[in-house]
C-alpha cells in the first residue's frame, strides 16, 4: 500500500462518520418533536364581537395575588380574562409574564420572541427559524398584532394552555414554552416565581 492509499482510506472513514453524525442529528426525533411544539397550533378561541375583544369583562374579578408587582398587575384584568376562558390558574398566567417580558408589552428578544408573553411572530427575527417543513412560526400572528397587549396575553396564554393539554403536565408545558435551549430551568424558574408570589 502507499502513501496515498493510506491517507485516503481514513479520510474516507471520517467523512462517513461526518455524514452519519449530520444525518442523525437532523433526523433526530427530539428536534423534531420540539419543532412540532411549535408549529402545533393552540385550541381554537371562541370568536366574540369586536367591541368584546377590545374590553376585558370588568366583571370579573381579578384573582392575581396581590404580592406580583404593579408592572404585572396592571395586566391584572387581561390576564385574568384569560385565565378564565382557559381555565388556568391567573397566577400562573403571571408568573410567565413575569420570567418572560417583566410586565413590558414592547419587550422584544434577542431570537425576536414580542410583548408581554415573548410570543414568537411570524414575521421579523423569527422569520428566520426554519423547520423541517419550512418556517418555524409561518402561522403564528404578526409582531404587530403581539405587540398588542390583550391579543399577546390571549394567544400565550392559549398556547399555554394547550401545551398543557398536550402534555399533561405544567413544567412539561412550561419547558416546551421556553427558550429550547434551556428545557427545565426555564419551568423551574417560572414555578418558582409562581410559588413566591401566590
Amino acid at each position: 500500500m502507499n502513501q496515498a492509499s493510506k491517507a485516503i482510506f481514513p479520510a474516507v472513514i471520517i467523512g462517513i462518520l461526518v455524514v452519519v453524525g449530520i444525518s442523525r442529528a437532523l433526523l433526530n426525533p427530539s428536534l423534531t418533536v420540539q419543532a412540532s411544539d411549535l408549529e402545533t397550533p393552540p385550541p381554537p378561541v371562541e370568536q366574540a364581537s369586536v367591541e368584546e375583544a377590545d374590553q376585558p369583562d370588568s366583571s370579573i374579578e381579578c384573582q392575581l395575588s396581590a404580592r406580583y408587582p404593579q408592572k404585572i398587575q396592571q395586566w391584572c384584568p387581561y390576564i385574568q380574562q384569560a385565565a378564565n376562558q382557559y381555565q388556568l390558574d391567573a397566577n400562573l398566567i403571571a408568573a410567565v409574564m413575569l420570567q418572560e417580558s417583566g410586565g413590558n408589552p414592547d419587550a422584544y428578544s434577542r431570537s425576536g420572541a414580542v410583548g408581554l408573553m415573548q410570543v414568537m411572530p411570524r414575521d421579523g427575527k423569527a422569520a428566520k427559524f426554519m423547520c423541517v417543513n419550512g418556517p418555524c412560526f409561518a402561522s403564528r400572528p404578526s409582531m404587530q398584532e403581539l405587540f398588542d397587549p390583550q391579543f399577546n396575553i390571549e394567544y400565550g396564554v392559549r398556547m399555554l394552555a394547550g401545551l398543557i393539554q398536550r402534555k399533561g403536565d405544567v413544567r412539561e408545558a412550561l419547558k416546551s414554552y421556553g427558550p429550547m435551549d434551556m428545557g427545565y430551568a426555564y419551568a423551574d424558574k417560572v414555578l418558582a416565581i409562581y410559588e413566591n408570589y401566590r
